[in-house]
Order: structure tokens, then C-alpha cells, then sequence
């Protein structure tokens, strides 16, 4: 494939040409830098040279988003996205997709599909990683004309396949899809039916009325790779079977990503205990992020918690080791890069689907799972956060836990007797855990503090340097050592 047809060089053109763009941001992950300045050389052919562009790389948070924070320090008018992408909604400027054509061989894939349908007595639902887009009306061909069975007709097989979403997206919520849906006729008659509409990582499907997703076994086309752990946790109770188009075979081994599953409801029990919580903003181009903020916000202080917000690009263990008062974090991302591995953080790191279940006592974990935050927009009204008088069960202590409301008449009656507004601060961040023993017959009761972030500083031995010194005059000039730091001029040299 030539390097103008895998970058929809003419696409692009046209693109721009059509909308009078004068400021284009073009946005390549890492692994396609290398190919971005030969990407503009081409666009500057066709277009005109008054057009400006501007190449962006290592974006602050998710390659995978739309970078709109970068395309606004240069004035963009829009963003051309590359590569792999999640097609979360922009929140300011419109964006044209190119997810690239990576190669595969439509007819094995269509005949591994097939050979496994047969053998499968469940319909199947092709769901594919974007970057496969371009093959899929090849496969339809196949799987349509029946040239891949030579031992006659092809036994009656149920077979769905997603379409993609969107390819360009304004930030009014408008999508459009030039070019990808093969008939938009007929797309438009079939969504007049009845069923049950499913989206996912840029994919949308329609199940006919009466049929659900574990009716289906998923046939997923692409690598094991961010959206393909988001289809694996999403539909965790449907059969998956994974086509690796790189190395031309079936992979049935879906076991790393069931542990995922199984990492996360721990993670949800520790999130239980915590006393201070903090959101991690993960994103800010992606539409409706503002308001999960504030759903998590009001979520954990009805709860009693203590939360502290954070804006922080690629979190890794050294950022988030500067805040050791925050017992978890709540990450508000895209869904493709809301799961971090929390083995190496010192303290949990979830999603808000997550903190949902952790924070709100009437709600249980059914197994449905989801990552993608707009899912939760409609889901607020439903919390019932209410102030339950009976103490819970602790998987992680081993006992009963009691959760106290800190905003009391207790907690108000010390700030009014104290009328220190730091203490007041303090007693109104403070929360009790009332831990009884489960087994002992005397309900022995042992307290445990919850501090906010004012007073777990007050505590600490190292607080920074001391501005406000005790003398107001300045301190003595001294002399520093000289030298390097293998041996310094002032250090004796043994002989």
C-alpha cells in the first residue's frame, strides 16, 4: 500500500479544502512521527500554500484523545487525528479521522470466521480494531459470495457485523460518516426497527429485539491492545474469540484480561476504606469530563470522604507519590486509557464506574462493567447515597467497619467552641471508622482518625522551607563547596 492511500492524502485535502480551514493541527502518536513531515510535504502539494500547519507530538494525556489543549496554543481551526484513536466527542474543535489501513488477509480472516461459526452453535458479532476499518467491505465480500467453502452451500450462520461510528466529528455532537457504511439507505431502514443499540470504542451495532449481547459470540479482528481489553472487560459474560491479523491465527486465551476483572473489584474494596480521595483529570478535550468532575466530587463528599482534584497528564507512581495523604485516586478519562496498572502506585487508581459502586452502599456489582464515563452521565439520579446507621463488613480489615458523618452535630459543636477557623477546617474535613470485632463477644471498638490534607501536613516531620522565619533580617552570605562530586577541593584526599 503507497504512503498517500495509507494516509487518505486526497481525503485529507479535500477535508480542509471543503471547511476553508487556514490552521490545521495534525496530531501523530509516537510510533508514526517518524512519517508526520513526509504527511506535510504531501498536504502542502495539494493544497494551498496559505494553509498553515502544525505538527503536535507527545500530547499530554492519551494519544488516543484529541489533543485540544494543544491545538489551541496555536490557534487551530481543526485537528487532523492519525492512528489509533478511541473517537471520544470533542469538546471545541472539530476533527477528521485517519485510522490508517494496516495490513491483513481478508480472505484468511473470513475463513477462520466462518470455520469457527460453524463450529459454534451461538451468532456471531464482528467487532475489529479501527485501523482494520478499510478491510472489512472485503470481508463482507467473502463472507457474502461463499467462495471460501468448497464443500457446498454454507450452513445457515447469524453473522453481525459493527459499523464504524463516526470518521469526522464537530464539537456540536454531529457525527458524520463518509464512506464507511456501505449503504446508508438501508443503515437508515434498519434503525427504524426495533432492538437494542451498543457502541464501544468508535464501534455501533444494532441486536435485533429480544436478543442480548451473551446470546453472541464476539469475533474481535485486530491486536490485544487497549480496545480490545475494553471489549474483553465490557462484555466479560459473552464468549470472545480474537483474530491477530499480524500473525494470521486464532487466540482463545483471554486469561491476562479476565484478571484484570478480577483485580478491579479489590481494587473497589479498598476504595471502600479510603478516607481522602483524589481525581485524577485525565483528559480535557473530551466532551462531558467537566461534568463526571463534579458528579465524583459530590459523590465522595456525600459519603463523608474527603476529595482533592488533580490535573495531571500520564500519571505514573513518582507524580501521584507526592500526594501519600490520598488513600486512591478517581481517574476521569477516555475509555481506552482509564485503566492504569495500580500494582505499582502506592495507592489504588480507579475509574468513576468504579467509584460508584465503592462509594454508593445501595448499589452491588452485578459484573456489568464500563469505562467509558458519558455512560454514567444517566446513571446520577439513581445514586442512593444515604446515611446508613448499620456498620459494614471490611473485606480488606477483616471486620465491621462504621461509617460517621463528619458534618455532625458533634463536628459543628467543636468549631463553634473552638472559633478557630484552621480548626474548623480541619474538624470539618475529619471522618471516624468505628471497626468492631466480629468475633468477640465484648464488641471491643477500636477508632482510627481520618485527617484531611491540612492536618496530615501539620503532622508531617519535613513541611518545606520556613518562610516565615522568626527574624526578618537576611541571613549570611556563605561559600559553597567547589569542585566536583567524586572529591571536593575541601575534602582530604587519601594517599
Amino acid at each position: 500500500m503507497d504512503f498517500e492511500t495509507y494516509y487518505e492524502i486526497h481525503r485529507v485535502a479535500e477535508y480542509i479544502r471543503e471547511h476553508g480551514y487556514a490552521r490545521v493541527a495534525l496530531q501523530f502518536p509516537d510510533g508514526l512521527l517518524k512519517d508526520s513531515m513526509k504527511v506535510l510535504r504531501a498536504l502542502r502539494r495539494v493544497l494551498n500554500p496559505q494553509v498553515k500547519f502544525y505538527v503536535m507530538a507527545d500530547t499530554t494525556y492519551g494519544s488516543c484523545c484529541v489533543d485540544e489543549v494543544g491545538a489551541a496554543h496555536v490557534n487551530a481551526q481543526c485537528v487532523v487525528h492519525y492512528g489509533h484513536t478511541c473517537l471520544s466527542p470533542t469538546s471545541t474543535l472539530p476533527a477528521l479521522f485517519i485510522f490508517g489501513k494496516d495490513q491483513i488477509l481478508a480472505e484468511n480472516c473470513a475463513k477462520c470466521l466462518l470455520d469457527y461459526g460453524v463450529k459454534s452453535s451461538k451468532p456471531l458479532l464482528v467487532l475489529f480494531g479501527l485501523e482494520y476499518a478499510h478491510a472489512i467491505p472485503e470481508i463482507k465480500e467473502f463472507l457474502e459470495s461463499g467462495l471460501l467453502n468448497s464443500l457446498g452451500p454454507l450452513p445457515a450462520l447469524e453473522i453481525s457485523i459493527a459499523d464504524v461510528s463516526c470518521s469526522v466529528m464537530s464539537p456540536s455532537g454531529t457525527q458524520v460518516n463518509p464512506g464507511v457504511l456501505a449503504n446508508n439507505a438501508c443503515s437508515k431502514c434498519h434503525r427504524e426497527e426495533k432492538g437494542q443499540y451498543y457502541s464501544i470504542g468508535g464501534l455501533s451495532w444494532k441486536l435485533p429485539e429480544g436478543r442480548i449481547m451473551e446470546d453472541y459470540l464476539i469475533f474481535w479482528i485486530g491486536l490485544e491492545n487497549q480496545a480490545f481489553a475494553n471489549a474483553v472487560l465490557t462484555f466479560n459474560s459473552s464468549e470472545i474469540v480474537r483474530y491477530d491479523a499480524t500473525e494470521d491465527r486464532l487466540e482463545f486465551d483471554l486469561s491476562s484480561q479476565k484478571r484484570i476483572l478480577k483485580r478491579r473489584y479489590y481494587l473497589i474494596e479498598k476504595v471502600k476504606d479510603a478516607c481522602m480521595i483524589g481525581i485524577l483529570v485525565g483528559t480535557l478535550g473530551a466532551a462531558g469530563y467537566l461534568h463526571t468532575i463534579h458528579m465524583m466530587r459530590d459523590l465522595i463528599e456525600s459519603t463523608g470522604k474527603k476529595s482533592y482534584t488533580f490535573v495531571m497528564g500520564k500519571p505514573n507512581p513518582s507524580k501521584l507519590a507526592n500526594f501519600p495523604e490520598c488513600d486512591a485516586f478517581v481517574h476521569v478519562s477516555c475509555a481506552q486509557t482509564a485503566l492504569l496498572d495500580s500494582k505499582d502506585f502506592l495507592a489504588p487508581v480507579i475509574t468513576p464506574f468504579e467509584a460508584m459502586i465503592a462509594l454508593d452502599r445501595g448499589r452491588q456489582w452485578t459484573g456489568a462493567y464500563a469505562l467509558d464515563f458519558r455512560d454514567l452521565m444517566n446513571s446520577v439520579s439513581s445514586l442512593t447515597i444515604n446515611k446508613h446507621e448499620e456498620a459494614r463488613f471490611s473485606f480488606i480489615k477483616g471486620g465491621y467497619v462504621e461509617d460517621l458523618n463528619p458534618q455532625g452535630e458533634d463536628a459543628a459543636a467543636t468549631c463553634e467552641a473552638n472559633g478557630d477557623p484552621v480548626l474548623a477546617l480541619v474538624d470539618a474535613s475529619n471522618r471516624s471508622l468505628l471497626m468492631r470485632n466480629n468475633g468477640a463477644s465484648s464488641a471491643l471498638i477500636s477508632k482510627t482518625e481520618a485527617k484531611s490534607g491540612a492536618e496530615y501536613l501539620a503532622r508531617r516531620s519535613y513541611q518545606g522551607l520556613d518562610i516565615n522565619g522568626a527574624s526578618s533580617l537576611p541571613g549570611n552570605f556563605l561559600t559553597g563547596r567547589s569542585g566536583k562530586a567524586s572529591g571536593y577541593r575541601d575534602e582530604k584526599t587519601e594517599t
